[in-house]
């Protein structure tokens, strides 16, 4: 059984909606997964852009997602702490929360991976991507990865 993240907004390697980036409302996109490998505790998810000029910019961090969760909502708001536990970090802009995708010029490439990870992770709210990914260390056990695309 393969481990599948999807979205109702975009397919896998096309582009994302305009109400996702910051030429519209620069919502979360919905986000939905199959069933996770056994043992899974928690899921935490990484949206980044490696084709950005000065490297790769993060646009979302959330971690400690229940087990349960099988997807994200659109619009998930911009705060910390979550109503479902949830915990959102720091995007390279330095805030908490989704940050649309917004190149400068050309189409960038926008990955979006969820890990399934044993168990919940004990960091703060505005962790970072390096931190997330040094929590995680040890805790991964499948990964599901979604990309869409963007231009201006």
């Amino acid at each position: 059984m393969s481990f599948v993240l999807s979205s109702t907004a975009f397919a896998n390697g096309q582009p994302i909606p305009q109400a996702h980036s910051c030429k519209g409302h620069e919502t979360s996109p919905p986000l939905a997964w199959s069933e996770p490998p056994s043992g899974t505790e928690s899921f935490a998810l990484i949206a980044d852009d490696p084709d950005a000029p000065a490297g790769t910019w993060v646009h979302w961090v959330i971690l400690n997602i229940p087990a349960a969760t099988r997807g994200l909502t659109d619009g998930i708001p911009a705060q910390a702490q979550l109503f479902d536990g949830s915990v959102q970090g720091k995007n390279s802009s330095g805030r908490v929360g989704y940050q649309g995708p917004c190149p400068p010029s050309g189409t960038h490439r926008y990955f979006f991976r969820l890990y399934a990870l044993d168990g919940l992770l004990g960091v703060s709210s505005g962790v970072d991507k390096r931190g997330l990914l040094s929590a995680m260390e040890g805790h991964v056990l499948g990964q599901a990865e979604l990309m869409g695309t963007f231009s201006k």
